[in-house]
């Protein structure tokens, strides 16, 4: 039976199943439309899309193969192609990861309640409104109003980037000058706030608001730099964290709010979908290091300590402390020990357990410092201590983490997490804290120290830190808060050009750099900077404002950190006059230093010294009262002169490992060994022992020592080799009982080394006042000295430097800022810096080991600190106050001998312009002989009034050279400076010789400068030449000489 054509293909209407029927007061649904026949043509545009889908699919496919081609094509090996593919499927696994995160996350926010309903088997119903949390609630009705107000905010956004934000990215760099934002949409899915925790009875002053923000949206940021045809952009991004928001100060009037903070407490969770030629940073690898680049920058911006601050009201008062508050205090965290670690590391395929190697992370916000490794123990012990600062109150934590360390990854131990409030509320906390996730327990203490105006508790601060023992830095005395506001008036470029000016911020060898201002002569940075203080007594703030290459020096100032010590609330908040720039160049900062002080019943600090002593108070500057009488005699301590000499003979070693190799290892050799001691903040050295696994050394050395508890000699020898040298073992040997019995005679065991053992023997010299018998002392030590090591000492001597008065002043008027040195040989003592004083009151005192009694002289050196270096000009001036106590030892008795010769010599810095320079210029130097390391110092500060031969300025460099040995190991050069007859280099360099091979040395320098570009001539435009047996090496002050020609010599 045939079936009519089509009837096969689809069925008739009749068969057809019936349409729904409407709902009742609805009109029926129209009817479908006939599906066409076979023999029709089928429907134009569904067909071509099939036939254009497939055709792309092909190509695509095709087009995986042109690498394949070209590599062939070039004659390019396989492994090209594999690491292509290899990059290209990481990049498409970490671009649907991402993608499938945002899905899951936009479904997760859309379907919230249903989800949150279904997964707590609750009712679809919405929370009735009274249901709350006791610390977070839900302010939806917030979501509600973010929502209604996004769009307008994309507005806003859009606007803000291209008005505010193109323009200043065009203008910071001249490659960026065609940079434009092509698109900028914020999305449809808006911020949510998760909710709102409020922490009352803080601060009445002040409103507290942790928000928990989550934003999961289909943001679009197209970019483009026309000139480069380079296009990027972020397709979706996520961001979850807490943000803090601060209303303060409240005031009596309309807003009620004077400024609004915000920040994070911690760095918050980013994920980034980029677009463009951003998608090369999905390639596995740059992708983690995208993210983290972006999370620097917002925590650079965003994140403690840094925060954002939107004034509300005109003329806000003290904004410099709502933007950079001081810190709330901080934490000295001992990382101690841990136990119970479980074993991470296997042998043999997993069969043989073994142990890990851990070391711990601790981390304070942005704050994180690692320890170091301790190999194959689950029980380690470190002994470290860390200085964090906390600034918020409730909120930051104090996270350690432990790992065991590997070659390829390192593996998770645990972790602990703390409230720095705990911390704050019992003071001291010393406790065994378990790792979660993990097992074990780590031992911690946790100290929170106070920040106090009180220039009075220094003293107590300092002696209690001499006594604690800290590593890998020392403990902190003070806290310095730099806020950096703006500068006026700098220097234009060459050419009349605007800088870019940043400042670096400099205490000892730690530095901050600022941001750059772009094209401004008078910046704004209004950023804070802190730095941790050992001894404020004795530090300087040096700060240096340079154009953004860092090339060009647009001013400087050095503060005397002691200057803050008499500052009301210890604190400067001025304007300060930059050297070395215009004559209206100046700084606004405002400078604040706090003492760190540990309040805690666990703490007796030792009494101050003197502090009732009405001698030793001196008038303050414009008081009407008569000035003190001069007193009479010193009133040092009762601890001065109570030192001991401890006296320690590295004898011989025995049985140590061999380490030298040769032939590839083939044949074994011996080891180069010598000894290096560590006592009272000293580091001694034995000389070498050619070849010897048994060597005699019978050396002696000498080191001043007090009686402070808790002492320890520190031992370890190495192997001499060229390049770095091999370590053969350690040992400690604790001061206690040596300092109680005053003698020890052992074998120490080396170690961390499978064998070796060293011979020491170390005796306690007690001084006692007795001249009498220091002949019998003297020979006594020519009996007992060897040739291999150095004159022993006979006598200690103890200088306490109270005070000077009646300094001469400064340019007629102005007060000095003196300082003095104590020289007896090659040992130096400097005291802390005065500020703005010509009666001057030190309170130190030194000590010095004395081998020649009878020879030896003591010169004491008052000079004056200059924001430029110390200027050294002779002015013979009298009546320094100075005890001295010559004292012999050994069992011998001590006494006053004749006293020694003292020569007193005042040294003032004028101004560059008071001294003269040559008709060639001059160069300003500083040379010195660093004893403990054996080495030659030379600096090069800076050239002024250089002789211009030509049209154009010279492009000065200098150039040092020992005399006589003209190899290319003792020749020095600073960098090259362009376009200046003042140039400035403040470079250091060093020569390692003995320092008798040193004084029979000359040092030639000599300003030089290119001819020109292409030429390797170089024009001469003055020399000096130093002989360093004339040269005054101990002091290290930093002088003027007069440049001459090659037929003379130069002059200070």
């Amino acid at each position: 039976m045939e079936r009519a054509p089509g009837a096969g293909s689809s069925p008739g209407p009749q068969d057809r199943p019936p349409a729904p029927a409407a709902p009742p007061g609805q009109r029926p649904a129209a009817p479908p439309e006939p599906a066409p026949s076979p023999g029709e043509p089928p429907a134009g545009p569904g067909a071509a899309g099939e036939a254009l889908a497939a055709l792309t699919a092909f190509g695509r496919r095709l087009l995986v193969l042109v690498p394949v081609y070209l590599a062939g094509a070039l004659g390019l090996s396989v492994g090209f192609v594999l690491v292509g593919l290899a990059l290209y499927l990481g990049w498409r696994r970490v671009r649907d990861g991402k993608e499938r995160r945002l899905r899951v996350a936009r479904l997760l926010l859309d379907d919230e309640e249903r989800l949150t309903a279904q997964t707590l088997y609750l009712s679809h119903r919405e929370l009735p409104a009274w249901v709350s949390f006791p610390d977070v609630e839900k302010v939806e009705w917030l979501n509600k109003i973010v929502a209604q107000v996004w769009p307008f905010l994309g507005q806003y956004m859009e606007k803000l980037l291209a008005e505010t934000v193109a323009p200043a990215v065009r203008g910071s760099n001249p490659h960026l000058q065609t940079f434009t934002f092509t698109r900028v949409e914020l999305g449809e899915k808006p911020l949510r706030i998760l909710g709102v925790k409020v922490h009352p009875g803080q601060n009445k002053q002040q409103i507290l608001l942790d928000m928990n923000i989550s934003y999961v949206g289909d943001i679009q940021i197209d970019v483009e730099v026309k000139k480069y045809f380079c296009k990027a952009g972020i397709k979706g991004m996520q961001l979850h964290g807490v943000l803090r928001v601060i209303l303060e100060p409240l005031i009596g009037d309309i807003p009620i709010v004077g400024a609004v903070s915000m920040f994070f407490i911690r760095r918050p969770t980013l994920d980034i979908n980029w677009t463009g030629m951003t998608n090369l940073l999905d390639i596995p690898g740059l992708s983690s290091l995208s993210d983290t680049m972006i999370m620097d920058s917002i925590s650079a911006f965003l994140v403690l300590p840094n925060r954002l601050l939107v004034p509300l009201v005109p003329d806000l008062h003290d904004v410099a402390q709502l933007r950079s508050p001081l810190p709330r205090g901080i934490i000295r965290i001992h990382l101690l020990a841990a136990r119970g670690l479980s074993s991470k590391d296997k042998y043999v395929k997993g069969l043989i357990e073994g142990k890990s190697d851990p070391y711990a992370i601790v981390r304070v916000g942005t704050q994180t410092f690692c320890s170091r490794v301790i190999d194959e123990e689950l029980n380690p012990q470190w002994g470290e201590t860390y200085e964090v600062i906390v600034h918020e109150v409730p909120g930051q934590e104090v996270e350690v983490e432990v790992f065991d360390k590997d070659p390829d990854k390192d593996d998770f131990l645990g972790r602990m997490k703390l409230d720095v409030g705990k911390v704050l509320q019992a003071g001291v906390l010393d406790e065994w804290f378990p790792l979660q996730g993990g097992q074990g327990q780590v031992h911690l203490k946790l100290e929170w120290l106070s920040l106090l105006p009180d220039a009075d508790k220094l003293e107590q601060v300092l002696q209690w830190n001499r006594g604690v023992s800290s590593r890998p830095e020392p403990p902190s005395a003070a806290i310095l808060v730099v806020y950096l506001d703006r500068a006026q008036d700098l220097p234009l470029k060459k050419g009349n050009k605007e800088p870019n000016p940043m400042v670096q911020l400099s205490v000892q060898d730690v530095t901050r750099e600022s941001k750059a201002v772009y094209n401004t002569n008078s910046p704004v940075w209004e950023e804070a900077f802190r730095f941790f203080l050992q001894d404020p007594q004795r530090q300087e703030l040096d700060v240096q404002v340079k154009d953004d290459s860092r090339a060009v020096t647009l001013g400087a100032l050095t503060l005397p950190l002691a200057r803050l010590l008499t500052a009301s609330e210890l604190t400067l908040d001025q304007w300060f006059q930059l050297s070395g720039s215009g004559p209206g160049s100046r700084l606004y900062m405002k400078v604040v230093m706090r003492i760190l002080y540990l309040d805690s019943s666990e703490v007796r600090f030792p009494a101050a010294t003197g502090a009732s002593d009405p001698d030793r108070e001196s008038p303050q500057p414009g008081s009407s009262v008569d000035a003190p009488p001069r007193p009479r005699h010193t009133t040092p301590d009762s601890h001065f002169g109570a030192e001991n000499v401890l006296r320690i003979h590295v004898l011989e070693a025995q049985d140590l490992i061999a380490k030298d190799r040769f032939l590839g290892g083939l044949v074994k050799g011996k080891s180069d060994p010598y000894v290096k001691l560590k006592l009272a903040g000293r580091s001694l050295r034995s000389r070498v022992v050619r070849e010897d696994l048994n060597p005699r050394w019978n050396e002696v050395f000498e080191v001043i020592v007090t009686s402070i508890p808790g002492q320890e000699l520190g031992v370890e020898v190495f192997d001499k080799d060229l390049d770095k040298d091999d370590f053969l073992g350690r040992c400690k040997v604790s001061l206690t009982a040596v300092l109680n019995s005053g003698f020890l005679d052992e074998w120490l065991t080396l170690e961390d080394v499978p064998s070796g053992r060293l011979h020491l023997r170390l005796e306690r010299l007690t001084p006692r006042p007795a001249a009498a018998e220091l002949e019998e002392v003297l020979q006594v030590n020519s009996l007992i000295q060897t040739q291999k090591s150095g004159e022993l000492a006979a006598a200690l001597l103890s200088v306490y430097l109270e005070r000077a008065e009646d300094l001469p002043l400064r340019k007629g008027t102005k007060p000095p800022s003196p300082y003095a040195t104590l020289t007896v040989g090659e040992a130096s003592h400097k005291t802390k810096t005065v500020p703005q004083t010509a009666a001057p009151i030190w309170d130190e005192c030194a000590s010095f080991l004395i081998r020649k009694p009878n020879t030896e002289s003591l010169e004491v050196q008052i000079l004056v600190s200059q924001h430029s270096g110390v200027e050294a000009h002779s002015h013979s001036h009298s009546s320094s106050s100075v005890s001295e106590e010559l004292e012999s030892w050994g069992g011998l008795p001590h006494a006053t001998s004749s006293a020694p010769e003292l020569r007193q010599r005042l040294t003032h810095g004028d101004s560059p312009a008071e001294a003269p320079a040559g008709p060639l210029g001059q160069v300003k130097l500083t040379v010195w002989y660093y004893s403990e390391d054996r080495k030659l110092i030379g600096i090069v500060h800076s050239c002024r009034s250089l002789r211009q031969n030509g049209r154009d300025p010279p492009d000065p460099y200098v150039s040092l050279l020992l005399h006589p040995d003209k190899s290319r190991g003792s020749k020095r050069k600073t960098s090259q400076k362009r376009w200046t007859l003042n140039p400035e280099f403040n470079e250091r360099f060093e020569w390692e010789l003995p320092l008798e091979e040193a004084l029979r040395r000359k040092l030639e320098v000599s300003v030089k400068s290119s001819s020109s570009f292409m030429s390797r001539e170089r024009e001469l435009l003055g020399k000096v030449q130093l002989d360093l047996a004339e040269t005054d090496l101990s002091q290290g002050a930093a002088q003027w000489y007069d440049l001459t020609d090659d037929k003379d010599k130069g002059s200070s």
